[in-house]
C-alpha cells in the first residue's frame, strides 16, 4: 500500500486493552497509522493511555461516552477530511480489545479495495469459530455457523471487532446511525450499504479476535432496543411491534432470552440475581424503544 492505513480504536475506561490493541495494529503486515477516540473515560483511564501511546499517535478526546458507533464516527471524518491523493481509500475501526493476527488489517484492506464496489469489510472472527454475520427480518443481525470459505464472500453485514470502510462509500452512503450507540449499527451500515448497491464482505483468513465482553444486563438492554429500531427502520413499524410481542410473551412465559454479554460484575456468579437483571433490562429496552430514547443506556443500567 502507497500510504498508511487509517485506523480509528474507540476506546472506553479500558487503556491496558487499547494498548494492547494499538501495538498489533503498528505490527501489522501493513503500515497503519492510529488515532484512538476516547468516549468519555475516567481522567486516570485517560491518563494511562495517553502516557502508553506511542509516538505518532493520535488521541481524540470527545469528553462522553457516546458510544462505539458515534465514536467511530468521529475518527472517520478526520480521514474522510484528508485529500483522496494524500490518504488510503480504506479506513478500518475496532474496538479497544480487538486482537488482529499480524496479517489481518492487510488481507481485509486488499480484499475491499480490490472491488470497484466495495464498501464495507470485515476480518473473520475467531480463531476456530466459522461463524457468518446475517440480517434475520425478526431477531435483526446475528451470527449463524456456516461452511468455512476462501477469501471475500458476501454477507448481510461486516462485524465491528474489525471493520473496512471504503471512502467512496462513506461518503456516498454515510457513517454509523449514531442512535444505536453501541450494538446493530453494524447491522444498519450493511443493509444501507447493499440498498445503495456496494458490496459487504467477510474475509477468510482474516482473523481477529475479541477481549471481555459487556455486562450481560447492559447488552441485553442494548441488543433489544437497537434491534427493535433495526426492524422499524428497514423492516416497518409492524415488524418491530411483532418483535415487541414475542419478547412481552417470553417474560410473561419466564423464558430466558440469549445474550452476549457476560455475568454481573467481579461478584461470585448469581443465577437468580442474573436471571432478574436480564429481565429487567429486557424490561427497560422496551420501554425506551417506545418512548424512542437511544443513545446509551439508562443511568441506572450503567456499571460503576
Amino acid at each position: 500500500m502507497n500510504v498508511p492505513v487509517p485506523a480509528v480504536v474507540v476506546h472506553h475506561d479500558r487503556p491496558d486493552a487499547a494498548l494492547a490493541t494499538v501495538s498489533k495494529l503498528l505490527n501489522q503486515d501493513v503500515a497503519v497509522r492510529v488515532r484512538v477516540v476516547d468516549s468519555g473515560s475516567r481522567l486516570e483511564a485517560v491518563a494511562a493511555l495517553r502516557a502508553g501511546l506511542p509516538a505518532g499517535v493520535d488521541l481524540l478526546e470527545i469528553g462522553a461516552n457516546v458510544g462505539f458507533g458515534p465514536g467511530a464516527n468521529a475518527g472517520l471524518r478526520h480521514w474522510l477530511a484528508e485529500p483522496d491523493d494524500a490518504s488510503s481509500p480504506v479506513a478500518v475501526v475496532v474496538p479497544h480489545d480487538a486482537d488482529p493476527h499480524p496479517d489481518c488489517v492487510g488481507r481485509v484492506v486488499r480484499a475491499l479495495a480490490a472491488r470497484p464496489r466495495g464498501g464495507l469489510a470485515c476480518a473473520e472472527y475467531g480463531p476456530g469459530e466459522d461463524w457468518r454475520p446475517v440480517v434475520d427480518k425478526f431477531f435483526g443481525g446475528s451470527f449463524v455457523p456456516t461452511a468455512r470459505g476462501d477469501g471475500w464472500e458476501g454477507v448481510d453485514y461486516p462485524h465491528g471487532t474489525l471493520l473496512a470502510i471504503s471512502r467512496g462509500f462513506a461518503r456516498d452512503v454515510g457513517l454509523f446511525d449514531e442512535r444505536f450507540f453501541a450494538y446493530c449499527e453494524e447491522a444498519d451500515l450493511g443493509i444501507r450499504a447493499r440498498a445503495a448497491g456496494w458490496q459487504v464482505g467477510l474475509v477468510w483468513g482474516a482473523v481477529v479476535g475479541n477481549g471481555k465482553p459487556p455486562r450481560a444486563d447492559v447488552a441485553r438492554y442494548l441488543q433489544l432496543r437497537n434491534t427493535l429500531l433495526l426492524l422499524q427502520k428497514h423492516f416497518g413499524l409492524g415488524t418491530a411491534l411483532a418483535r415487541m410481542t414475542y419478547e412481552v410473551g417470553a417474560l410473561a412465559a419466564g423464558r430466558d432470552q440469549p445474550t452476549l454479554g457476560v455475568g454481573l460484575g467481579d461478584a461470585p456468579r448469581d443465577p437468580i440475581a442474573e436471571r432478574r437483571a436480564l429481565r429487567r433490562a429486557t424490561v427497560l429496552a422496551l420501554r425506551d424503544f417506545t418512548r424512542r430514547r437511544f443513545g446509551g443506556p439508562p443511568v441506572d443500567l450503567v456499571p460503576v
